[in-house]
């Protein structure tokens, strides 16, 4: 029975060897992060986790897993810093909170202290509420409820300034984000857009019989919730821009940081990105990524995770981008948040 015990030598070497590669491969940021899961509940009663980011003292390990990466931070480490800026994250239909774990560890790093709530009923587990009527105002309800948890109940809410607080939406979290800055789409276009041009968030909506193709429908569920304390946003392949239109903007009084992806298939530019970046004018500072597609957004997905998520064209690299991508967020949020001098280091 030699065999058997090489065959089991074998597996075992092989998976020592795949440990130590996921934990070399963790996410990590260049300085000390803390981090861990708080709850907090919207004003219709409705649970929903968050993972928050921050600056620490301690020492980070790569000790806890998020979405498709592991991460080298603190685990519930004390927030080292006071008068730290916040900045929410709205993640995309059927994400979460590790969605966009690199940026929040590089905006933790840069000092900043970052919320990521789980959207209730669109996340990557439960998918219930994604395409009803209510759909779009629960995330936005959602998003206030986050801010509102971060600075009334969160236990490090002392060190948060809450005069600098700003967001970072992808996809549907982009039309969450801009709803929070005083947009007001009118979904009651969503069926007449789509008889038109039946691009992907169509086809979804049309296979799951979705009551927002009905405009009386659509119209009637269409309560949002702006929020006044967003500063400054960044906005990612904004889902929904279609309904965007100039007057769904005027309300919108923020700078807006808006990225697109030029292989953006999902979310194409033309019927979306292109009308937000039209709407808001002067307001956004516009980013086109060649060769990025709509998932490339997302992060790094290391060794593992699935073709639709992870996939990109052969000549982007995602890493390279991202590193990128997250410095010109950092330096937004920076002009426009106001200085970091109070963050430890």
């Amino acid at each position: 029975m030699k065999w058997i015990r090489r065959v089991f030598l074998l597996l075992a070497v092989l998976a020592c060897v795949l440990a130590g590669a996921v934990l070399w491969t963790a996410l990590d940021s260049k300085k000390p992060v803390g981090f861990q899961i708080t709850q907090a509940v919207d004003e219709g009663g409705q649970a929903f986790p968050i993972g928050v980011w921050y600056p620490t003292e301690a020492r980070p390990w790569p000790t806890s897993w998020l979405g498709l990466r592991l991460m080298k931070v603190a685990r519930d480490a004390e927030v080292a810093g006071s008068g730290l800026p916040l900045v929410v994250i709205s993640h995309g239909n059927g994400g979460g909170p590790g969605s966009h774990a690199d940026l929040a560890l590089a905006l933790a790093g840069a000092g900043y202290i970052v919320a990521a709530p789980m959207h209730a009923g669109d996340n990557f587990t439960d998918q219930s509420a994604a395409g009803t009527v209510p759909w779009l105002g629960a995330r936005s309800r959602q998003l206030r409820a986050s801010v509102d948890h971060m600075l009334g109940r969160w236990e490090g809410r002392t060190g948060i300034d809450a005069g600098r607080v700003g967001a970072f939406g992808f996809s549907a979290g982009g039309a969450t984000v801009l709803v929070a800055l005083g947009a007001r789409p009118d979904l009651g276009q969503i069926a007449a857009h789509c008889a038109r041009t039946p691009e992907f968030i169509c086809k979804l909506l049309r296979e799951g019989r979705s009551p927002l193709l009905n405009p009386a429908q659509a119209r009637a569920g269409n309560v949002l919730s702006p929020d006044a304390r967003i500063k400054a946003a960044v906005v990612a392949a904004p889902g929904l821009g279609f309904l965007m239109q100039p007057d769904a903007l005027a309300e919108v009084r923020a700078p807006v940081q808006l990225w697109s992806g030029e292989r953006d298939t999902h979310v194409p530019y033309a019927s979306n990105t292109r009308m937000v970046r039209e709407g808001l004018g002067q307001r956004a500072e516009f980013h086109s990524v060649p060769g990025a597609g709509h998932f490339s957004f997302l992060v790094p997905c290391g060794l593992f995770g699935p073709p639709l998520l992870c996939a990109d064209s052969a000549d982007f690299d995602r890493d390279a981008f991202h590193e990128s991508m997250n410095a010109s967020v950092i330096a937004f949020f920076g002009k426009h948040l106001g200085s970091l001098a109070q963050a430890p280091r």
